[in-house]
């Protein structure tokens, strides 16, 4: 089981005027053995996204987080800003291969900022703020994440097979 942290920035989710419904499509698409433990809405700022971030990393709290929200090019949309400034390891090819498959799509993928990477034994994904691009970055990424956060955890298990 790997414990997940759902983090949604988003000013007007943070002032109570729109429901998230990104975090229900991550929800809906995680796989039984990924609970979400750790649930929060932030304004889009970015010292409130570290201060979660760092907490929920530091304290032990989390496997993985998942932000939704902020990845876009308004001056409010800091998310990857705030997940720059807190890991330790960048694993891009996850934000590569979202944005790969978005342009499948729509020519708007490119336009995502997303980003990935490791703050000490914790995998943080950003994805976007929509719930239908949260399902669609989300579905590229599920397979990848047992075997990620087994090596992020120090699993001596091999990567290949013979």
């Amino acid at each position: 089981m790997f414990r997940v942290g759902i983090l949604t920035c988003s000013d007007k989710g943070a002032q109570g005027e729109r429901e998230d419904t990104s975090a229900l499509a991550i929800k809906d698409l995680l796989p039984a053995d990924f609970p979400v433990v750790q649930y929060q809405v932030v304004p889009d700022e970015q010292e409130a996204i570290t201060a979660v971030l760092v907490d929920w990393c530091d304290g032990d709290k989390v496997d993985l987080i998942l932000t939704t929200g902020g990845t876009g090019l308004t001056p409010r949309d800091v998310t990857p800003e705030a997940t720059l400034a807190v890991v330790e390891r960048l694993v891009p090819g996850m934000a590569e291969a979202m944005r790969a498959a978005g342009l499948v799509k729509t020519p708007h993928a490119m336009l995502s900022r997303a980003v990935a990477g490791v703050r000490r034994q914790t995998l943080i994904i950003n994805l976007p703020g929509s719930p239908k691009a949260v399902r669609e970055n989300l579905a590229v990424v599920v397979p990848a994440l047992p075997h990620a956060l087994e090596k992020i955890k120090g699993s001596p298990r091999e990567c290949g097979r013979a």
